[in-house]
């Protein structure tokens, strides 16, 4: 084995490690869009609006927080603006913008939220027993830094 490579069955762990997080991901989006019309993006948005900001967030906020730039966010935002989920206005204190999530966005979540906890049980935890569980809680905090 060459320095610095890892060996084949490393390689098959990484790739069946990505192969189940693409498909379970990919399920519970399914789930999430068949049974509400939201996508991915659109919850991600209206569920941080409300547990990070009560319902406002600055712009470049959201945008670090789901880690897309900001003209993606913006041409999203407008996507969602048209359908009444959110809206927009300038910061009072400087040049920012503030989102907000309006009456329809909450309604729209309120309604996602068990839509994805039932497709996340489904599709992921009910796979699990628990020792699988606390295994997995402890690779995750191992490599979440």
């Amino acid at each position: 084995m060459k320095k610095n490579l890892i060996s084949q069955e490393e390689m098959n762990i990484w790739h069946t490690w990505k192969g189940s997080y693409k498909t379970i991901f990919g399920r519970v989006v399914k789930d999430l869009t068949d049974k509400t019309g939201l996508s991915e993006g659109d919850f991600g948005i209206l569920d941080r609006l409300d547990q990070f900001g009560s319902g406002e967030l600055r712009q470049q906020e959201l945008a670090d927080s789901m880690d897309w730039d900001k003209s993606r966010l913006s041409h999203h935002l407008t996507r969602m603006e048209k359908r009444g989920l959110v809206r927009r206005k300038p910061a009072a204190t400087d040049r920012g913008v503030q989102v907000i999530l309006t009456a329809a966005g909450k309604t729209a979540l309120d309604e996602a939220r068990p839509v994805v906890s039932a497709a996340i049980k489904e599709h992921f935890l009910s796979l699990l027993t628990e020792e699988d569980v606390a295994s997995i809680g402890r690779i995750g905090e191992k490599v979440k830094n």
